[in-house]
Parts: structure tokens; sequence; C-alpha cells
């Protein structure tokens, strides 16, 4: 089996002692070649490369960054037959991808597993989110993500986040919940502009549709804008350490996305979801929630740009995205 080893050298794990394990394993089995990504794109590219060339499979070996790229190089014009399979081992800090598969988070016991998978001939096809938005220079983008997208705070603490690596600073739980507090202090006060949320067609609103559920009890009013938007094409949303965040535990690959709001999410009522994110199997629940599931087309507009992101990755401002469900999108080893 012809396969591309893809590996991000500045993930996390991606030591080269781990990098020497790896690859002296798949090459037993396999008909290896190994790439180190030079910059951020580059995984798209390789990917793409892959395609062209007839590889059968593509390991990624990096965060979830690096999957990301490596899937949107490989559905470069959309899904095909024939297209080369994805499969992961984790290198980076969280790796919420290759964990939602199935892997272990250590990226040794994950090339076994990967290993072991390839034996046995499984795979399987899943589906994945698709966003179309526009680019700061004003151009219509397309993107694939694997497991969220978020507009608004989400987005806006992956901001802070990856200012910070920029300067040093390692990718840890206790950056993220740095950076979440460090947005609320300094955006006290601030008015957070509302997104309006449409399912479906364009014009069709949610709230409207009766798509809505859990969002003040049976007979409230169920409006259609909120003030911060998560969408997930999987559960978990990402990880604590060990411990699942479950923004949408319903969300699967197998079925269409899924969407939390929050009307109001201040320091407080968003602590207050958090917490029930990472112990209650029912996700956020309660007046400051809406949710949706098993959506084939969401479009969140919002009255100003707001940050937006995908797959943890910050991509800009955005004042609209739609983002759709592709099932079967994607043959994934595992």
């Amino acid at each position: 089996m012809r396969t591309l080893l893809v590996v991000n050298p500045l993930a996390t794990a991606t030591t080269q002692r781990v990098r020497d394990v790896l690859v002296s394993a798949l090459a037993a089995d396999l008909h290896l070649e190994t790439v180190a990504t030079k910059s951020r794109g580059h995984a798209i590219e390789l990917a793409e490369r892959a395609t062209d060339a007839g590889v059968d499979l593509v390991v990624a070996f990096g965060g979830d960054g690096t999957v990301n790229e490596i899937a949107n190089g490989l559905l470069r014009a959309g899904p095909v037959p024939g297209a080369p399979a994805l499969a992961v081992v984790p290198g980076g800090s969280t790796n919420v991808f290759a964990r939602a598969l199935g892997y272990s988070a250590s990226p040794v016991e994950a090339t076994g597993e990967l290993l072991e998978a390839l034996r046995e001939g499984r795979s399987r096809r899943i589906g994945l989110g698709h966003a179309t938005f526009t680019s700061r220079s004003g151009t219509s983008q397309s993107r694939w993500f694997m497991f969220c997208a978020g507009l608004g705070v989400d987005a806006a603490v992956v901001e802070r986040v990856e200012r910070k690596r920029v300067h040093g600073r390692r990718n840890t739980p206790g950056l993220y919940l740095r950076s979440a507090l460090g947005h609320f202090v300094r955006g006290a006060g601030r008015r957070r502009p509302p997104i309006t949320i449409t399912t479906g067609e364009p014009g069709q609103a949610a709230g409207a549709a009766g798509a809505a559920v859990d969002v003040a009890g049976p007979g409230a009013a169920r409006p259609d804008t909120v003030q911060a938007a998560v969408v997930c094409n999987t559960t978990p949303w990402t990880y604590f350490d060990s411990q699942l965040v479950r923004a949408c535990p319903a969300a699967s690959f197998d079925t269409g996305l899924d969407l939390l709001g929050l009307y109001r999410p201040t320091l407080a009522r968003t602590a207050h979801a958090g917490l029930q994110m990472l112990h209650s199997a029912r996700g956020p629940h309660g007046k400051n929630v809406y949710t949706l599931h098993d959506q084939r087309t969401i479009t969140l507009t919002a009255a100003r740009e707001l940050p937006f992101q995908m797959d943890g990755e910050y991509i800009g401002p955005q004042t609209r995205v739609t983002l759709r469900s592709e099932p079967r999108a994607l043959r994934v080893i595992g």
C-alpha cells in the first residue's frame, strides 16, 4: 500500500524519537514516504500531490491543524471515488479528531492501533462539515472542517491562544483558561452583536422551523438569535486534559451538524455552561442555551464582524458563515 506520512515537526508530541519509532513501525508494513511540513498550508499541498499521484493512504502525524489541512487537500475537488484514505497518529496537544475516531492519545499506542486496523481492513466513511465564508480580501472562500467551527467567544479565545503561542507559550489547558478569562476581563461591558441562526435554505429561521430544543422549557419563545455559537460535527467539542468537553453531546460523524448557542455569554453564564460540558452527559442546558441537532445547513449571520475558528484554528473576522454537512465525505482508517 503506497502511503504518505505527513509529519508536523513543530507539533507538541512530535519528537524525533517518536517519529523514528512511527516511521520504523509503518515502513515494516507499508510502502512509505515521509515528508515534514515546512509552514502553515504545506500539508494541504502535500495531500493534493498524494491524490494526484494515486497514493492509497495519507497518515497525519501532528495536531488537529495538520489533520484539517490534509483533509482539505484530499477533498480539493470534493469527495471523489478512489481518493486516498486518511489515518491519524496524534502528535498535538489535544488531538480531538484522532481521539474521536477511537485512537489512543499516545502516538506509540495509536500507531499500533492503526497497523492493526490496516491488517484487518477496517475503514469507514465519515461525514464532515464544509464552511463557506469571505476572506479578508473580500473573496469567497470555502474550507472543510473535521469536528467544530465557532463564531464569537470561542474563536476569540482561539485567537488569543494563537497570539501567545507565537511568542513561545506552550499549548496547554491552562493557557486556554487564562486566555478565556482574559477575553472576558478585557471585554467587560462590551456589548456583543447578535448572531442570527438560519437552517436549510437561506431565510428560514431556525426558531421558526421549530428545530431548536431545550431553549427555555415547553412553550417558551424560541428566538433565532444568540451571542455565541459553536457548530459540532462530532463529540466531544474538545478535551480538557483527558476529560471530554461535550458542547453538543448528540453530534456524530454519521449525522448532520449540531449547534450550541448562548444567548448571553457572560463570564458566569459561560463558566456554568462549561461545567455542564464537563460533567453532564446532556451537555449545556437551561434558559441561556439554544441548541440544534442533525442539521444539513446552518448559516450564522452577525450584525458586525466576529472572530471565526474551525477545528481550533483562527480563520479571521466574519459577518456571515454558511456551514454544511457532507455525509460520507472522507474514508478514514479505524
